[in-house]
């Protein structure tokens, strides 16, 4: 009686990133390799997913902490906006891991990194299935207790802690440092007072887990689908674009933002959803991503002060129920006429607006 053949375990892809998306390197290992479920972490990464239109699931964890919960064998996808920042995402990731390891598949260099203890035959596999070469990644040392340093920045872009823009860097490495009220800069960065002020009012950061980032978050712009509903909830997102997938729902007609980026990040993706944004800013746009919004959007500059004031007025005429966008967006532009500029509308009545 001939033997059973065992059924190979069910491989999984974690991806995290839009530009792997953007460049259609997702679609290539999706279709080489065929992994039983991808798995897509982060928020653009989500959006370009969408609209790629491929088979994948999504989940707002980190790519460590998704890696961890999976029965099977898993590799992580990158495509690292070089073949050097591609390892230091791959190395932050596995310092994650502890002793499992990590097998990436890393598309800026055709490489398949085995971090630590990885799983070196899955990597020969996936080598077999790509035509990209193996190569093995000493297991990262510990990080100083208290010390965060982000590495492979680009002298001048954006570097985020937990989706605020808290500076720009100034060398190819920032690092940071704990203290009593949250985190401070030691070196490599040009801080952002109102960046880090706004860290500060949030639960202070344990530095060791913070999502920790450096340049823009996309590099292409959204497609856009047709408006949706002009009736339902009012979503508000208050400096933390990077929450807004947890937030709107299927009843949701439109979202307050709060701040340049925040705006900037939900036109972006709700511009994608065909739902329209009603944008508070005072100018500080760091632009993290291009601009897009769906029809029925309005973006009003403050014409003295800060948007952090200014929105959480506006927060304050949000109605816990129903509303109807239109409406709601001529009450608030009734309220504030003085104290703002319209600085972008695509409203269908716009010659109607408020200048």
């Amino acid at each position: 009686m001939p033997a059973e053949r065992s059924c190979p375990a069910p491989l999984f892809m974690v991806v995290d990133g839009p530009a792997i998306f953007d460049t259609g390197e997702a679609a290539w290992l999706m279709e080489r390799i065929r992994p039983f479920r991808t798995i897509v972490a982060g928020v653009m990464a989500r959006t370009a997913a969408e609209e790629s239109d491929l088979p994948v699931h999504y989940d707002g964890s980190p790519p460590s902490r998704i890696i961890r919960s999976l029965p099977g064998p898993v590799f992580l996808a990158n495509l690292g906006k070089t073949p050097a920042s591609g390892r230091i995402f791959g190395e932050i990731v596995s310092s994650h891991l502890g002793d499992r390891g990590l097998v990436q598949v890393e598309c800026s260099d055709a490489s398949v990194l085995v971090w630590g203890n990885g799983d070196r035959a899955l990597a020969g596999r996936l080598a077999e299935m790509t035509g990209y070469h193996v190569e093995s990644c000493p297991i990262p040392l510990p990080a100083e207790n208290g010390v965060r340093t982000i590495r492979g920045c680009i002298a001048g872009e954006p570097v985020y802690v937990n989706g605020i823009i808290i500076g720009h860097a100034t060398e190819d490495m920032v690092v940071l440092r704990q203290t009593p009220s949250g985190i401070s800069p030691v070196s490599g960065l040009l801080a952002k007072p109102h960046g880090m002020e706004k860290l500060s009012r949030r639960t202070p950061p344990e530095i060791s887990a913070a999502w920790c980032k450096s340049g823009p978050i996309r590099s292409v712009s959204p497609s856009t689908a047709e408006r949706q509903a002009t009736f339902g909830r009012i979503d508000v997102i208050d400096h933390c674009g990077h929450e807004l997938y947890n937030r709107i729902g299927p009843d949701c007609c439109g979202v307050l933002a709060i701040g340049d980026d925040t705006t900037a990040v939900c036109g972006h993706i709700c511009a994608h959803r065909g739902i329209p944004v009603l944008g508070i800013i005072d100018g500080d746009r760091d632009a993290i991503v291009p601009a897009s919004f769906a029809a029925g959007s309005v973006v009003l500059e403050v014409c003295d002060g800060r948007d952090d004031d200014l929105g959480a007025e506006v927060a304050r005429l949000v109605p816990e129920g129903p509303v109807d966008w239109g409406r709601w967006i001529c009450t608030v532009l009734s309220a504030f006429e003085n104290r703002v500029r319209i600085a972008a509308d695509l409203r269908e009545d716009a010659h109607d607006a408020v200048r």
